[in-house]
C-alpha cells in the first residue's frame, strides 16, 4: 500500500507551476487487499518521480491507473488538464499519445526489424507522414540513443542493453511529453544499467520530459530521480 502528498514546485516568478500529472486521494483495492489508499501525487514538467517499493506495493497498480488501463475505486487521475476515469476511448487515446511507456521486457516485436519497431506508432498515430519524414523521425530516435547502425537488424541479433536502448528509441518516437519507465534498469549489469540511466537523463535534458520511473534500484533513484515516492 502506498501513500504520499508532494508540495508544489514553484516557477522563477514565484508562482505555483501547474503539473501535468495530478493525482488526489486515490483508492484501489481488490477484494480485502486494499493496494492504493488515499494516494496523492503531483508531476511536474521536466522532471523525474521514482516510485519506490517491493513487489506488491501497488506501483503497477498506480501506473494502470494513470493510463487508463484499470478504474480506481475513486479519486483524481488528472492528465494535461482531463480526469482520465471520465475519458471516452477516443479521448484516452489523444492523451496517451503523448504518453510514451517503457517496458520491463522491452516489448519488441521479434518478427519486425529494428526500423519497423520504430516505424509501428507512427503508422498508427501518424499515417499521413511520407515514407521520407518517417525514415528521418526514425533516424532521430535512434541517434538519440546511440544505436543508428542498427536499423536493418532485428531484436534476436541484439544485446540486452541494445534492445532496451531500441525500446526506449521507440518510446521517444512520438516525442512525449511523459514517459513512464517500468523497471528500466532490471536484467542489466551495472555497467549498462548505469548507461540506460543516462540516456534517461539525457532525453530529460533534450526534450524537458516528466518521468514516472517505477524500480527497486537504489542506484536508479540515487541518479535518476528528482523525487521519491
Amino acid at each position: 500500500m502506498i501513500s504520499e502528498v508532494n508540495t508544489r514546485i514553484e516557477t522563477e516568478k514565484g508562482k505555483p507551476e501547474e503539473p501535468v500529472l495530478t493525482i488526489r486521494h486515490l483508492y484501489k483495492s481488490f477484494g480485502s487487499n486494499n493496494v492504493l489508499t488515499d494516494f496523492n501525487m503531483d508531476l511536474f514538467r521536466g522532471e523525474n518521480v521514482v516510485v519506490l517499493g517491493k513487489s506488491g506495493s501497488g506501483k503497477s497498480v498506480l501506473i494502470k491507473c494513470i493510463i487508463g488501463l484499470i478504474t480506481p475505486d475513486k479519486g483524481i487521475v488528472k492528465m494535461f488538464g482531463s480526469n482520465i476515469p471520465d475519458l471516452s476511448d477516443t479521448e484516452l487515446d489523444k492523451i496517451m499519445a503523448k504518453v510514451g511507456f517503457l517496458f520491463q521486457s522491452n516489448a519488441l516485436y521479434d518478427s519486425m526489424t529494428v526500423r519497423e519497431n520504430l516505424e509501428f506508432p507512427l503508422r498508427r498515430h501518424m499515417y499521413k507522414l511520407s515514407q521520407e519524414e518517417v525514415d528521418v523521425i526514425v533516424m532521430e530516435a535512434l541517434k538519440d540513443v546511440g544505436l543508428p547502425h542498427t536499423a536493418d537488424m532485428m531484436p534476436s541479433e541484439l544485446s540486452g542493453g541494445m534492445r532496451k536502448r531500441i525500446a526506449l528509441a521507440r518510446t521517444l518516437i512520438l516525442k512525449p511529453e511523459i514517459i513512464l519507465y517500468d523497471e528500466p534498469t532490471t536484467g542489466l549489469d551495472p555497467v549498462t544499467a548505469k548507461e540506460i540511466i543516462g540516456l534517461m537523463l539525457h532525453i530529460q535534458k533534450k526534450y524537458n520530459t516528466s518521468s514516472i520511473i517505477i524500480s527497486h534500484d537504489m542506484n536508479c533513484l540515487r541518479l535518476a530521480g528528482d523525487r521519491v515516492i
